[in-house]
């Protein structure tokens, strides 16, 4: 750097050969020069003591660094064990600290940051679980349940037979605001199942917010097995079958098969597939059940983020060559929606009740080493002509809401279901 100040050297007065000599100077002009003086040398001062002053400031910094060496994070790896070390150093209640539920805490937490309400994370327990609900069997309060998008809680969507919960008077879209007195708002659906599941003959209490009831209502059930029966049918007048599919889990396409054989063995002209309040479950099953209705062709296909399209097809031996009315209403999500769809989409049937719930995409689970699982929301599904539902739903054929005070009354008609026989009348009539 250059160095711009003048040097008294002489050579700041061009042709003099010695300075000039010193005149004597007033007494105010001397004041002047004093505190012109002074205001450089505090001047000096600062210019002297700041950069001393952020040396001392970045030396106590490198001190503090060197004596918390532990906090420079390098990796997810190495913040995790900070975090765990911090916690079993300094969190007051130590014997609260279970470093399982610590790291399922963090798993999930990590498939919540999806903000998918369809993606989840299981624990071993909660996939022993898991399976046994879709063998049919487990021990609870006898409902079925789904994830509601605009509140966060978990929805009643159908209630099984004799079960505790319909026995109790849950009914069909109660919303669980608590379970335990635990509020599961943003909860996971696999967790709160888990909080209302348990051992035989224990007891579970349930808040419910009932849409007209004004109020919260308290609900204590005993838990017990339930064996589910995911189909039933009975043979209406004029050979109509109604045939209730409430989910597609491991055991559903036989109960299927059995009931659709036995409803042709009692001369079925007609048939009345009920999927109203059935939420969905597995592709596979969904698949083979549409096997046995459907001519030859695509029944449904998919496509994932990267385009990769698969497509599910019918040899069409199987194909039923009846009158069909299928009932759909809000609770009617995923497999059911891609039967109906396909079912439409080939004009087997007309399509009664109110729009579907509009869930068009697939899950796939994935086990892990430790017996632990994810499930995680790999695809869109399409029907065959290309119909995507997905957060649009099916609307029906035929629109007619349910009406609830008369299935509840004594005679517990269901104007939906007679829609759909009235409809098979007049086709068999003509």
């Amino acid at each position: 750097m250059e160095d711009n100040r003048q040097r008294d050297d002489g050579q700041k007065f061009p042709g003099a050969q010695k300075p000039p000599s010193w005149e004597p100077v007033s007494r105010a002009e001397e004041d002047r020069l004093i505190r012109k003086g002074a205001r450089e040398g505090a001047l000096l001062g600062v210019l002297l003591v700041l950069p001393l002053g952020l040396l001392a400031f970045w030396l106590f910094w490198v001190y503090l660094s060197g004596q918390n060496a532990q906090t420079s994070l390098s990796s997810a790896e190495e913040k995790r064990a900070l975090l765990e070390k911090l916690i079993e150093e300094h969190y007051y209640q130590e014997e609260d600290i279970d470093a399982r539920a610590l790291e399922d805490g963090m798993y999930r937490g990590m498939v919540q940051a999806l903000q998918d309400p369809y993606s989840e994370y299981f624990t071993p327990e909660d996939l022993e679980k898991l399976f046994n609900q879709r063998e049919g069997i487990y021990y609870g309060i006898g409902a079925y349940v789904n994830q509601d998008q605009e509140t966060g809680l978990v929805r009643i969507a159908g209630l099984i037979p004799e079960s505790p919960a319909e026995e109790e008077g849950l009914q069909e879209n109660d919303l669980i605001f608590a379970v335990n007195g635990e509020e599961i708002q943003g909860k996971e659906l696999q967790e709160v199942i888990s909080l209302i599941t348990g051992p035989e003959n224990t007891e579970v209490s349930l808040t419910i917010v009932r849409e007209g009831a004004g109020e919260l209502m308290d609900f204590r059930l005993t838990r017990r097995k339930v064996e589910r029966r995911t189909v039933d049918w009975e043979m209406k007048d004029q050979g109509i079958a109604h045939i209730v599919l409430r989910e597609f889990d491991t055991v559903t396409e036989e109960q299927f098969a059995e009931a659709l054989s036995m409803a042709k063995e009692s001369g079925m002209k007609a048939l009345v597939l009920d999927l109203r309040g059935n939420m969905g479950g597995n592709l596979s099953t969904v698949l083979e059940i549409a096997r046995m209705m459907l001519p030859e062709g695509l029944i449904a296909y998919t496509e994932d983020k990267n385009g990769v399209r698969e497509e599910f097809f019918c040899d069409g031996k199987q194909q039923l060559d009846i009158p069909m009315a299928v009932l759909i209403n809000g609770n009617s999500a995923s497999a059911s929606e891609l039967l109906a769809g396909a079912l439409r989409d080939y004009e087997m049937a007309v399509l009664v009740g109110t729009t579907s719930f509009g869930k068009g995409i697939v899950q796939e689970t994935f086990p892990l080493s430790d017996g632990s699982a994810l499930k995680l929301t790999v695809s869109h599904y399409f029907s065959p002509k290309g119909v995507g539902i997905h957060g649009v739903g099916i609307a029906p054929d035929v629109e007619i809401a349910f009406d609830r005070e008369a299935y509840i009354g004594p005679e517990k008609k269901d104007n939906q279901l007679d829609k759909a026989l009235e409809i098979l009348s007049g086709e068999l009539a003509k």
